[in-house]
């Protein structure tokens, strides 16, 4: 009676801890959406800073210089959200569940069960 009662918590444990498994998931998975927006606005508003100064100097944004410099900003503005949205993707991997095996529990008993 005692494994039947300890295999019935083992399985709803494991459907606790997937619940809670998955609700974290969405968690990091809503940080990075929110992180990626806030880069697209960061890298617009620089972008559009950036575009003013040049405009106001005589620049085009289809020169060479301008369109260097414009990347340049991209990639600067983006740079820390990047490396956040890779220390996300860490945490994403690493959130697992692990499943309750029963039958090798059953079998680790056997010899006692048997006996």
């Amino acid at each position: 009676m005692g494994q039947i009662v300890s295999d019935v918590n083992d399985i709803l444990n494991y459907q606790k801890s997937k619940k809670e498994t998955s609700s974290k998931r969405q968690q990091v998975l809503q940080q990075i959406a929110k992180d990626e927006q806030t880069k697209t606005n960061l890298v617009k508003k620089a972008l559009a800073a950036q575009r003013a100064k040049y405009g106001a100097g005589g620049m085009t944004e289809r020169s060479t210089t301008a369109g260097a410099v414009l990347d340049r900003m991209r990639g600067e503005v983006s740079e820390p959200y990047n490396e956040k949205k890779q220390t996300n993707l860490e945490k994403l991997k690493s959130i697992k569940t692990t499943k309750p095996n029963l039958l090798k529990n059953l079998l680790s008993r056997f010899d006692k069960i048997v006996g």
